[in-house]
Parts: structure tokens; sequence; C-alpha cells
């Protein structure tokens, strides 16, 4: 049987010897170290302890439970990392189906969901703090991430039914653009019109199809120059070729209001609910139009087109707002009739000579007859869908309109940095990504990604190294706050935090 000795030096130490008592012989089997102070000592004690349990063949019949010690004052922190904000992120990339993906992808997602940076700052910032190490061999990869959109979008599908049991009767689609920090175009990132009042850089079309809820799923890149209207048939012929057995209500703005386009949504079997462009219409329907509804609150009713049926609806709190917006209009236009100033583009002014303006009085008039009112185009009579049915499923359009502005504000999609047209995909394709997650843990949570990151990024691992013995002690941060938000539910389902 083993036994620890201490042996006085010459020196005054105190030396560690693991020994064997046989008879009246001790023999020497391990020398561990000589001991200056207390400190040193224990250290030496532990590691006879250490080195008998390895080396015994008998097991003790009260096993001691080692316990891990740190004395403070030969702490040192060398570090704090975010382990558990990786942790939960992942999670909940395999809770959307997308776990499989290419560990860059969804480490660049993770990224842009905490710190939306540049791709350089990415790898910079994975490593400092989580520890993940990339080599320059990224940008030789990251193109090729852009092959993987299908694969992403049947996951969004999946999840979107799945997860949270969207029926996909209505799906709403619509464009934004994402502009470039750059002024050099081409054929495929160029000028054209900019939701960003960004018009003299170029940019690139995205056009997006969600649920009602806001949930992506599946969107187009288009040339940025490509006008918006032209954009819908693409992402929902895409759509329909990937799932032919859903047949869904296509909800948009007045942008995609065209007949060529209506025709083909026709011819496909589709349903639509597009805003109505009341001020192209003639006089004569806007007078019958403000006539039934008579500005009454809430008064809606229906009216034939070349569109389909047009619903209409008046709301005195969007008339007050368009009364005060036409005044300021009106005004200015009455300023520049009255100075003549030609060069200056106004609305409701007209020119009635080379050199000459007046007031258009006509379309003054166009206009205080439709103040309030809202119209809205459906090929849906009303007996399968009611004239509130259409207004509430188009004032639904909210939900794209937010998720939109997640995908520029939160996740800061643009400006986009990249030059080829694949890396530029790519981008798009990570942001999508995010957006998939940061949309799921929405709805599940009820909380905006601003608050999750704040909850998250609380919980911490901070590192502290015992300078003599260089054993690393690991501390995590409480997680009483985080546990009482809720997030905890989905901790507690993939098990993050003991118990």
């Amino acid at each position: 049987m083993y036994s620890i000795r201490k042996v006085k030096t010459k020196s005054g130490s105190t030396a560690i010897q693991v020994v064997q008592y046989i008879g009246h012989k001790s023999i020497v089997h391990k020398h561990i170290g000589s001991a200056k102070n207390d400190d040193e000592l224990s250290l030496l004690q532990q590691r006879a302890t250490d080195w008998i349990d390895a080396n015994s063949s008998q097991l003790s019949l009260f096993p001691s439970r080692k316990q891990k010690v740190l004395f403070v004052e030969r702490g040192e922190c060398i570090g704090v990392k975010h382990n558990f904000t990786y942790q939960f992120l992942s999670c909940c990339l395999a809770d959307c189906e997308l776990s499989h993906l290419p560990r860059l992808l969804l480490d660049l997602s993770i990224m842009r969901l905490i710190e939306p940076v540049s791709k350089l700052r990415s790898m910079e910032l994975l490593k400092h703090y989580f520890g993940i190490s990339y080599t320059q061999r990224i940008y030789r990869n990251f193109p090729k991430l852009a092959a993987y959109q299908t694969d992403i979008e049947q996951r969004a599908y999946n999840v979107a039914q799945k997860k949270f049991k969207e029926p996909f009767y209505f799906v709403l689609y619509d464009v934004t653009t994402l502009y470039f920090e750059s002024f050099k175009a081409d054929d495929f990132k160029n000028q054209g019109f900019s939701k960003d009042n960004k018009s003299l850089q170029p940019q690139i079309v995205i056009g997006l199809l969600v649920t009602q809820s806001g949930f992506p799923l599946s969107y187009n890149v288009f040339a940025g120059n490509t006008f918006e209207g032209k954009t819908m048939l693409p992402v929902v012929e895409k759509f329909m070729d990937a799932h032919p057995q859903t047949k869904p209500i296509i909800v948009a703005d007045a942008a995609m209001l065209d007949e060529e386009r209506l025709s083909e949504l026709r011819r496909m079997k589709l349903s639509y609910i597009v805003g109505a462009r009341l001020a192209n219409m003639s006089s004569r329907t806007v007078k019958h139009i403000h006539a039934t509804l008579n500005g009454k609150e809430h008064a809606a009713a229906r009216f034939p087109s070349k569109h389909g049926d047009l619903v209409c609806d008046f709301s005195l709190k969007r008339y007050k707002k368009e009364f005060n917006e036409l005044c300021k209009l009106v005004k200015k236009a009455e300023e520049l009739v009255a100075k003549q100033e030609l060069k200056i583009k106004a609305r409701f002014v007209k020119k009635v000579a080379r050199e000459k303006i007046e007031l258009n009085v006509e379309l003054i008039e166009k206009r205080r007859l439709l103040l309030g009112i809202k119209g809205y185009c459906t090929d849906l009579p009303e007996e399968q869908l009611s004239n509130e049915a259409v207004i509430d499923r188009y004032h639904q359009l909210w939900h794209i309109e937010q998720t939109f502005r997640m995908s520029k504000f939160d996740l800061q999609a643009r400006p986009i940095f990249h030059q080829k047209q694949d890396a530029i995909k790519a981008h798009v394709l990570i942001c999508f990504v995010a957006l998939i997650v940061e949309k799921y843990l929405e709805l599940t949570t009820k909380l905006s990604l601003r608050e999750i990151r704040f909850l998250l990024w609380n919980i911490t691992e901070t590192h502290i190294q015992d300078r003599l013995t260089k054993e690393i002690f690991v501390f995590q941060s409480p997680t009483k706050t985080i546990m009482e938000s809720p997030l905890a539910v989905l901790i507690k389902n993939w098990k993050l935090l003991p118990h």
C-alpha cells in the first residue's frame, strides 16, 4: 500500500515522496518534488495523491471525492467566453432543420445575429468570443454557399408548417433593395429605384415571400434596375414548383397591380389581393366611390373594375393624415404658380404654355374625394371572401414590412461589400438563414432580437487560471434572469443548463 512521506532537505525545503512500507523498510516509488511554502506543499501532496490513484491496483473502500480548489490570490482571469450564446443559437438552427449545412454558413449566420459585421471581422469575433478559427480559405469557399438556397427554403417551409402550423392559405409578397458600398455598377449590381434613398449607388432587388405571420419562405435576387412589378411571378412560380400541392392567395401592394401579371396569376389558378391605384381611375368612378362610402368610419363597399372586384374602405384616421399632407402639397403648388417657377417639379401643377403653369384643379378635387379611402383589388367574389376579410388580409402586409426591417436593421444586410455575383448571393443567403432564426425566436418567445441578444450575452463563462498549477477553472454567470424570461422554455427543451 502506498503512502505519502514528507522529508526535510538540507536546503530547508520539504520533499514529497510516494513510499511503500514493507516490514521495517521503506521503498521510495516516486519522488514528487520539493516545496518551499505551504501552497507548493499542498500542490505536491495533491499530485502524490493523484499518482497513487493512477498506480494503485486496489480500490479504496472509502474513496474520497476530489475537489478542485482555487486559491483566489493565485487566480488570474485569462478570458471571458460566450459559449452559451453559441450553443443556444446552434440549437435554434437545429430546430429549424438547418444544422446539416456547412459550418461556415452556420457560423456566419450566428455572427449576423449577434454582431452583424464584415466577413473578415466575423472571423475575428468567432475566434475571440467562441474560440472558433477559420483559415483564409473561407474566401474560396464562401461563394459556393449560394448553392444551398433551394434546400434552405424547403426547410423554412417545413418549419412554418410543423412548428407554427401555417396553413399557407395566404402568402405575402413584397420587394426591397440592398445597396453596395461602391459606385461601380455592372449588369447585376446596377442603379435603379432605391428604397434606401441611394439612387447613385448600385443595388440589387430582393423579392421575398413570407407567411401570414411574416416567417420567410422564399426569395429571389434580381438585378438592381429590375422593375419591382416584374419580380413577383418568378418568386411565386418557384414557390409553386417546389410545393405544387399549395394554392395560396397572393397578397401584395399596389406596385404589383398590372393586368399582365394578374392574368399570369389567374393562369396559374392563384387568387390575389393587391393594393389598388385609385388615383388612376376616372373622375366618374372616384365620385361614385366617394358618394357610396360617404365619409363613414369603417364603411366598406365593392365595385367592379378591370382588375377584378375593387373593395374600398374609409378611415377617419387616414383621412386626417392625408388631409394634412394634401394641404401642404396644394400650398406648395400655389406658391410655385404665384412665382411661375417652371423648373421645379411639383404635384398639382400643370403646364399650360411654354412659360406658364397653373394649378391642376381637377386633380386636386379628385384627390380631395379620395381622402381617407383605400382600395384593394381581388378576383375573389364576396361570397368567398367578405370585404372585411379582404381588407384585413391586405393589412397583414405589415408583417413582411417588419421582416424587411429586421433584415436591414437587426441583421444589417446592407450595405453589401462583395463584387462577384455568387458572393453577393451567398451574402443574401446568410442573411436569409439569420432571418429564419430571428423570426423563429420572435414567434416562439414574443421577444425582439435586441431583447434576446441582451439576455443571451449576459450568460458568460469566465476562465480563471491558477498561476501555480496552470489549472483552468470555468465560472458561469448567474442564470436567474434568463430562466425567468420566455427563453427558459427553449433552454429547458434543449437542456442547455443543469436543472
